[in-house]
């Protein structure tokens, strides 16, 4: 039986591959972008199985409107995916409160009014999938990502709280963690802060230490998210990438090494009283 998609930013990257893999395996697809140009020629191959519709992740009565359009025109959703957000290149100190704020509205806050405005649809069929697009960068943070790591690390919270609190009715939540692609995610679409001097050190180790890096090639992603929202138990999380498993063991070796570096304060810190 095929399945109705709800999927965010598919212009481009992994949304656009995305939903190409589920209308070519015979899906249909809400497919949402600020500029529905750009999917004229989905309409073109796909006709009616495709229904474009224009939306700002940030404009939470625009995620409402567009929700309804989709479920009235399909007349349910099965698989909802987050996928909406970009990139914000700053150091702590040199981001503005403006691009802070907007990361945040576009990466936590559209999410969730997306994730708010299915979950009525969802409850009463008793089923559906909703996919969390995070990153590496929502489980490991990374210097002049900072703002964009809280972003996603605030995501995954999100995502693991609504797993639990919807799990009774039927529906499943994952949260999709991506390393590095070759997508517009580092390009036009990204953010920029205006650097300060005493930073460029950091930034050349930081250069340095990306460079040479091997990046995915998104089409790769479309059987892996289709076989994802097919498995009858699918996951919590899941990573899209090579290396990111012994990237994360060694990040977790870290911090329980840490943590138990210092236990003996912990527990100190609980006083006698309890």
């Amino acid at each position: 039986m095929s399945r109705v998609w709800f999927i965010t930013g598919t212009s481009r990257g992994f949304g656009r591959v995305w939903a190409e893999a589920a209308l070519g395996r015979g899906d249909q697809v809400a497919a949402t972008a600020r500029n529905t140009g750009a999917l004229a020629d989905l309409v073109d191959r796909y006709g009616e199985d495709v229904l474009p519709i224009a939306l700002d992740v940030t404009d939470k009565s625009a995620v409402e409107q567009a929700v309804k359009t989709a479920h009235a025109h399909f007349g349910r959703l099965d698989v909802v995916v987050n996928n909406a957000g970009y990139g914000l290149f700053a150091m702590t100190e040199e981001v503005t409160e403006q691009q802070a704020r907007d990361q945040f509205e576009t990466n936590v806050f559209g999410a969730l009014w997306v994730t708010q405005a299915v979950l009525p649809h969802l409850r009463e069929q008793g089923s559906g999938h909703i996919v969390q697009v995070s990153s590496i960068g929502g489980l490991r943070a990374f210097p002049n990502l900072g703002v964009y790591n809280a972003s996603k690390w605030a995501l995954e919270g999100l995502g693991e709280a609504l797993a639990a609190e919807v799990a009774g009715f039927g529906i499943k939540v994952t949260l999709v963690e991506p390393g590095g692609y070759a997508t517009d995610w580092g390009g036009s679409s990204a953010v920029r802060s205006e650097g300060l001097p005493a930073y460029d050190g950091v930034r050349e180790a930081v250069a340095a230490f990306w460079s040479g890096s091997a990046y995915g090639d998104p089409q790769a992603t479309a059987p892996a998210i289709l076989r994802m929202v097919d498995a009858e138990e699918p996951p919590l999380r899941v990573f899209f990438g090579a290396g990111l498993l012994d990237l994360m063991r060694e990040e977790y070796a870290r911090r329980i090494e840490g943590w138990e570096k210092w236990n003996q304060v912990s527990e100190a810190a609980m006083g006698s009283g309890s």
